[in-house]
């Protein structure tokens, strides 16, 4: 836990172990600090008590690892790392972002985008077109699309299975059921991603979810590397899992006939490509997962003010917990609420 004051004046006088007596969401190092910091905090003091009644919504998840990946990380009894090594995925593929000794976001190897496994057994993940039956409704939380996917919930998947998950969510909570006026193809403009470029493969996982729906999503940020600027992919199967007799390692036509999930990627900020982009994609969705305005539940707040002050026009979407925020607590974070990715969602 970091000093709420830290980097602002003097340096820090020794460890963060001095809270808020209102809220208890922050803490000081001394009491100096926290005299400097209440002209900016008393503004968002009684709205972070009202969070911090809240804990365990937060933290509430169905899996068999939930008090391990939020409760024991947030008090240093468990790490990411050391999840991600029991798991045996740890610095692995797609799961090699997912702690904090991965490597920067900006050293993608432009040949190593696409194409990975999931580094599980085949009745730990979504490999291949295992499913119950269409979806028959909005799936509500992680425990119904686990149920329907077949999936354990001791499965890890959902660590990266948010991204599609959170789309998925934010199109029913949008659309609803108008989807069915998309003429059969739904766009999607996807802002800012990052470590999102190394887990590309994730996003077929949408295939399932909207079935007789081809998806088309252009990525556009500036972390795109410059040698994939203008690339488009299709996603025309499943991430494989390490099982050698699975049927994802069929050397069959693995082809999900006419629907397809397909995936363009722009390098540079939305704004200046936006006139561009629209000629050929006009979106039913434009998503900012994160948008480093979402991880907190005070930045949320921010950040729906700076929207509602900017377009003069009230949230149509307002502030909501996203029910398939991924389920593993952000380290060192600078509150003592607990941080999810993509915890919140909100727009209008």
């Amino acid at each position: 836990m970091e000093c709420a004051w830290k980097g602002r004046a003097n340096r820090c006088l020794g460890p963060a172990r001095r809270r808020c007596g209102v809220c208890g969401a922050v803490a000081y190092c001394s009491a100096s600090h926290q005299i400097s910091h209440w002209s900016e905090h008393k503004e968002e003091c009684e709205r972070l008590k009202q969070h911090m009644k809240h804990i365990d919504s937060l933290n509430e998840f169905p899996f068999t690892f939930s008090s391990h990946a939020t409760i024991e990380v947030c008090e240093k009894r468990e790490t990411r790392c050391s999840l991600l090594r029991k798991w045996g995925i740890h610095q692995k593929g797609m799961w090699l972002y997912e702690c904090q000794c991965g490597k920067s976001v900006t050293s993608f190897n432009c040949n190593s985008l696409m194409d990975y496994s999931w580094d599980l057994p085949d009745t730990m993940c979504p490999c291949n077109e295992t499913v119950s039956s269409p979806p028959s409704k909005h799936f509500s939380d992680w425990k119904e699309y686990y149920e329907w996917r077949c999936i354990p919930l001791d499965s890890p998947v959902a660590l990266l299975l948010h991204w599609p998950l959170t789309i998925y969510h934010a199109i029913q909570t949008v659309m609803g059921n108008r989807i069915s006026d998309t003429n059969q193809k739904l766009q999607i403009h996807y802002l800012g991603p990052e470590k999102e470029l190394l887990q590309l493969d994730v996003f077929a996982e949408l295939h399932p979810l909207f079935p007789g729906l081809d998806v088309h999503i252009e990525f556009i940020g500036p972390e795109v590397p410059q040698c994939r600027d203008g690339k488009s992919f299709t996603l025309q199967k499943y991430p494989r899992c390490i099982s050698a007799d699975c049927v994802c390692k069929s050397t069959e036509d693995v082809s999900w006939g006419e629907q397809t999930v397909s995936i363009n990627l722009r390098r540079g900020f939305y704004h200046d490509c936006y006139k561009d982009i629209v000629k050929d994609s006009f979106p039913h969705l434009i998503i900012a997962p994160n948008a480093g305005i979402a991880a907190y539940s005070k930045a949320c707040n921010l950040g729906a003010k700076y929207i509602t002050d900017t377009t003069g026009r009230p949230l149509s979407f307002p502030i909501h917990l996203n029910p398939f925020r991924q389920p593993m607590v952000v380290e060192d974070s600078a509150l003592f609420l607990p941080c999810y990715s993509n915890c919140f969602l909100f727009g209008m």
